[in-house]
């Protein structure tokens, strides 16, 4: 079983459309797929155009069955959406001992069925992202080519680092993940070369990069995956090799470097 978060403490990074395009690239490749959504904007269920008659809030806060909570979204893909309900969750888990360990109890049954589960959680650093972060235990971090985005990326890492740290839980970065990428332009190379760094700082495998590619938006605005809008679209390309870097790092990444590296930075 493999679960990820994915997640930058920057808005308008790809987090959304990297988790829906790995969870199809997987799928595709004869994963079963959990994508979760704990950001109350929907972004998941909106951009594949789903339909859900319950959501997170529902399954964590008022108990419904798993299964009545999720939603197919392609062959192998089942989709746990987010609504604007999901604000409230925190108020529910604010009351409960060792909360930031609920998502590991309330999903550790439902994972059961699934190979991979793939966590978007929003820019923002809240209870629930700390709950997701206990339960998967590794991170995905977009990172989009501009320095707020930089910044965010270096907030995710530190946080991941400190829950690490607090609940005693090997909670590492999997790898940094550049999107849209651009070199015509001189902030793109910058950026690049700032990811470098942080990449040999922090010991965080930095992936293929993802171009940037007007299939993407208008594939979101027609509730599409990727593969289906258009299957030979140069994200799609990318997002296809990142998915197989990523695969092999799961069994390749320094237990011990990471967190040497962080201490002394």
């Amino acid at each position: 079983m493999v679960r990820l978060v994915i997640s930058n403490q920057r808005g308008g990074v790809s987090k959304t459309t990297t988790t829906v395009t790995l969870a199809r690239i997987y799928a595709d490749q004869g994963l079963r797929v959990l994508a979760i959504d704990t950001d109350p904007q929907g972004s998941l269920g909106l951009v594949l155009g789903l339909k859900p008659q319950k959501y997170l809030h529902d399954f964590v806060v008022h108990n419904c069955a798993f299964g009545e909570c999720i939603v197919p979204a392609a062959p192998r893909v089942d989709v746990l959406c987010s609504s604007r309900d999901t604000t409230k969750i925190e108020a529910v888990l604010r009351g409960m001992t060792g909360r930031e360990l609920a998502f590991s109890t309330l999903l550790g049954l439902a994972e059961t069925s699934y190979d991979l589960v793939l966590i978007d959680v929003a820019p923002s650093i809240n209870l629930i992202q700390a709950c997701s972060l206990c339960y998967a235990q590794r991170l995905l971090i977009p990172v989009a080519m501009d320095m707020l985005s930089l910044q965010g990326a270096v907030a995710s890492l530190e946080t991941g680092y400190q829950l690490s740290t607090m609940f005693r839980k090997d909670i590492r970065p999997l790898a940094l993940l550049p999107v849209k990428v651009d070199r015509r332009f001189s902030l793109t190379v910058y950026v690049l070369q700032a990811l470098e760094e942080i990449s040999q700082q922090y010991h965080v495998p930095l992936l293929h990069p993802i171009r940037t590619d007007g299939t993407v938006p208008r594939a979101e605005r027609a509730r599409e995956f990727l593969v289906d809008y258009d299957a030979k679209c140069k994200a799609l390309e990318d997002y296809t090799t990142a998915a197989s870097q990523l695969m092999e790092l799961l069994n390749v990444i320094p237990e011990a470097e990471y967190h040497e590296e962080v201490l002394s930075a």
